[in-house]
């Protein structure tokens, strides 16, 4: 096995840590000053966002060169890569808009009928005076998920190329629970690897899952505030949430291993629910959960037992991660 390095976006910076036996420690910093909002890294490159543009590292967080060309909403809330295809990465913005890169983010070309559908329904954010935001994607062979904050669930059939409102979704940021339908207020979005038809939403309503290809929605943890969950990529009824019952209210930790027909608490080792903050997201590594806080701290535990503990203390404001292996650089 080979190094194992992860990178931290922190609201002052990157901080790149690497594994040292059950531990990580800290080895460099970059970016000092920026607001780094997202991260991702494979095949030795790492990509993160900011809230001034996109900047790209060839050499393990040594150096930084912006990546920006095309991308004119310079604003970026996640970032994310095409499992299958090398050098192809998609950007969310707020306001709502897609931006694709075909070049490991050398240059990008904006999705427009994303900002048609961003007008055409209004969509709109409760904290910010900007149109909505692109919280997260997923990818699956050709098709493809984005959660859009607030105004629900577009679709691609093409691996990104272009995009749609999913049936399941009225486009309105109105949080008007339907039978059927995805709540408007989406955070984050999970394909399962077993079919790109099997979809996990977190939203503002709740935990969400479509066996169609995003054609119709059912909640499996309703009548709670979700942002994070993980999917057990060999067994899709073996869920990890992190639910709350309002925005940073009372965050925990559940488990389902019946798709969600039951839950059960996966708090081990944390004093939950916290009363001001929740999970925000999740990134496995190896063996192992990530969870990152809304307070910036950031916890892990193994995927057997889900017993948590937090890492690299001394990080603080953490917002995202990502994980990669210098084999990867090959």
């Amino acid at each position: 096995m080979g190094e194992q390095v992860l990178f931290l976006a922190t609201g002052d910076g990157v901080v790149i840590c690497r594994r040292e036996g059950d531990d990580w420690r800290e080895i460099r910093r970059g970016l000092e000053g920026e607001s780094v909002t997202s991260v991702i890294a494979r095949e030795g490159v790492a990509l993160v966002g900011t809230s001034e543009g996109v900047y790209r590292s060839d050499d393990i967080g040594n150096s930084w060169q912006e990546a920006s060309a095309g991308l004119a909403v310079r604003y970026v809330r996640w970032l994310a890569y095409h499992p299958e295809i090398s050098d192809f990465e998609l950007a969310g913005t707020e306001p709502a808009a897609i931006f694709i890169s075909r070049d490991g983010g050398e240059t990008w070309r904006e999705c427009r009928e994303v900002v048609e559908m961003r007008d055409q329904y209004r969509w709109s954010l409760p904290y910010s005076p900007e149109a909505g935001c692109v919280r997260g994607f997923a990818l699956n062979s050709q098709r493809g998920y984005a959660a859009i904050e607030d105004g629900g669930v577009l679709l691609s059939d093409d691996g990104g190329e272009s995009w749609r409102l999913a049936a399941g979704s009225r486009g309105q940021a109105d949080h008007r629970p339907a039978a059927g339908f995805i709540h408007s207020d989406v955070h984050s979005i999970e394909a399962h690897p077993q079919s790109p038809d099997l979809a996990f939403e977190q939203t503002g309503g709740g935990l969400y899952r479509s066996v169609d290809g995003g054609r119709s929605w059912l909640p499996i943890l309703p009548y709670s505030y979700c942002r994070a969950a993980w999917v057990d990529p060999l067994d899709p009824n073996h869920l990890v949430a992190g639910p709350a019952e309002g925005v940073d209210t009372n965050g925990r930790i559940e488990m389902t291993w019946n798709g969600g027909a039951s839950w059960e608490p996966a708090s081990n080792g944390l004093s939950t629910p916290w009363r001001h903050t929740m999970v925000e997201r999740f990134l496995p590594v190896e063996k192992e959960l990530l969870a990152v806080l809304s307070d910036g701290r950031l916890f892990s535990a193994p995927v057997q037992t889900l017993d948590w503990r937090q890492i690299l203390p001394e990080v603080e404001d953490v917002a995202a991660a990502a994980f990669m292996t210098m084999d990867e650089r090959q």
